[in-house]
């Protein structure tokens, strides 16, 4: 099932920057990258869960992803 991930939007909205986030959360800030920009095929659950946590947010509920629609590009 696709997602869309809003990982900009969230950053913002919680005024976290890239470096700080990447290295809160345990991965590089390039992976951080990647998944901001939507250029991975996959992550895994723990860290989704951990970053959500650490960006006080719930999967689907507060924009991070949505299922079920393309991102425009």
């Amino acid at each position: 099932m696709p997602m869309i991930v809003c990982l900009d939007v969230m950053m913002a909205l919680r005024k976290r920057e890239a470096k700080d986030l990447a290295v809160e959360i345990g991965i590089t800030k390039a992976n951080l990258s990647l998944l901001r920009t939507g250029k991975v095929k996959g992550v895994r659950c723990e860290t989704l869960a951990v970053l959500c946590e650490a960006l006080s947010c719930l999967i689907g509920a507060d924009g991070l992803t949505e299922s079920m629609r393309k991102r425009p590009r």
